[in-house]
């Protein structure tokens, strides 16, 4: 259990980070439907006779999550709700999911290949996995920190992005590229459900609690780790599957944040410049 615990402690640091921005771009389903096109490239590989963890299918599904990239880039609204992101990010998901089945279905393993890439297999991944990820999470994560402005304003202050007429559509496409590489690795360590769990639940979590960017990040980072180690112990004490089990704590974890968060009154925002009902100190 030891390099599962590593990948699951290190892992995730960027995933909470950035399901923050997407939840607050009011895109809850983006990673998941990332990361499904993401598997459409893989089961492309798979029926290719490439290995799923193979470097080609690597490649393959970092090429489709490239193409949903510019997709959403291309549909995010900006002044107009005739037909929501959301509802384009919901079909992007449910096409790739059902290409993804067809495509399975050619394959002699086919069930078996898609209940990993639903749920994955980290119990599997290697040293060599884990530590190639995480040099990867680090280069996602610095040129985030370098350019950490102009994605903040874009995702938490959009109106003021446009108002300073900054290059919205040009930074949306790097901020999902950057999105892709981080949700394209990590489906192959974890499968579709853990990435969408890490990213969205300590987000959510956090936002039930606090406002402020820094607690925001340190609450996302303190449950998606102790959702891991239950997790982990969990699904090693019980012979559960661990990716379900660690996606199981985290709705528990969600739950209790919720029910606790309904009898304290959150803390007001301290950010002058944003919207009141979306503000939040990136200080």
């Amino acid at each position: 259990m030891q390099w599962p615990l590593i990948a699951c402690l290190l892992l995730p640091g960027i995933l909470v980070y950035l399901g923050l921005h997407i939840v607050r771009r009011e895109i809850i389903f983006v990673d998941l439907a990332l990361a499904q096109v993401a598997t459409l490239g893989t089961c492309v590989a798979i029926l290719l006779h490439y290995e799923p963890k193979s470097t080609q299918a690597y490649l393959m599904s970092l090429g489709f999550t490239f193409v949903g990239a510019i997709i959403f880039t291309l549909t995010r609204n900006r002044g107009h709700h005739q037909v929501p992101q959301e509802a384009l990010i919901g079909i992007v998901y449910v096409v790739a999911a059902a290409m993804g089945i067809l495509l399975l279905s050619r394959s002699a393993e086919g069930n078996e290949e898609l209940r990993r890439t639903l749920i994955g297999d980290v119990l599997l991944v290697s040293p060599q996995q884990v530590w190639r990820t995480f040099a990867l999470y680090i280069g996602v994560g610095v040129v985030h920190f370098v350019f950490r402005k102009k994605f903040f304003v874009i995702s938490f202050e959009p109106e003021r992005a446009v108002a300073e007429k900054i290059a919205v559509r040009w930074w949306d496409f790097l901020f999902y590229v950057l999105f892709g590489l981080v949700v394209t690795s990590f489906v192959q360590i974890g499968g579709v459900l853990l990435v969408f769990s890490y990213l969205i639940v300590p987000a959510v979590c956090a936002n039930f609690l606090a406002n402020k960017l820094s607690s925001l990040l340190i609450i996302g980072w303190l449950t998606a780790t102790i959702a891991s180690m239950i997790g982990l112990y969990g699904s090693y004490k019980f012979d559960f599957p661990t990716g379900a089990a660690i996606v199981c704590v985290l709705g528990a974890a969600l739950l209790l944040t919720g029910i606790f968060a309904s009898f304290r009154r959150k803390p007001e925002t301290v950010c002058e410049h944003s919207d009141p009902k979306k503000a939040v100190d990136v200080k």
